[in-house]
């Protein structure tokens, strides 16, 4: 059985150097992100650049964290720490979510 993605579901790929401070808390920050924003599910993949590095080479990270979205479309890159909700969501093309 092949795993397909399907492409209105959110996928993240997520580089970090390790178990820095600063990966942790990119990890910790994005998934609690996607918990509250996406509760439909999303994929995230993560990648320590250390263990990957043909991985990081091709997708082009000269940088960590780095956070690229690959779907939906189109595919977004973000470099940083995440801190800002507001601007990672405008940063990476999705939706903000509405005052309930």
């Amino acid at each position: 059985m092949t795993h397909e993605v399907a492409p209105d579901r959110l996928h993240l790929t997520l580089f970090i150097s390790g178990a820095s401070p600063a990966s942790t808390r990119a990890v910790r920050r994005l998934r609690d992100l996607c918990d509250r924003n996406y509760p439909d599910g999303y994929d995230l993949e993560i990648v320590d650049v250390y263990q990957q590095p043909a991985l990081v080479t091709s997708r082009g990270v000269v940088a960590v964290p780095t956070l690229i979205k690959d779907l939906p479309l189109p595919i977004r890159l973000l470099v940083g720490d995440f801190a800002d909700e507001s601007a990672v969501l405008t940063a990476l093309g999705l939706p903000e979510p509405t005052a309930a």
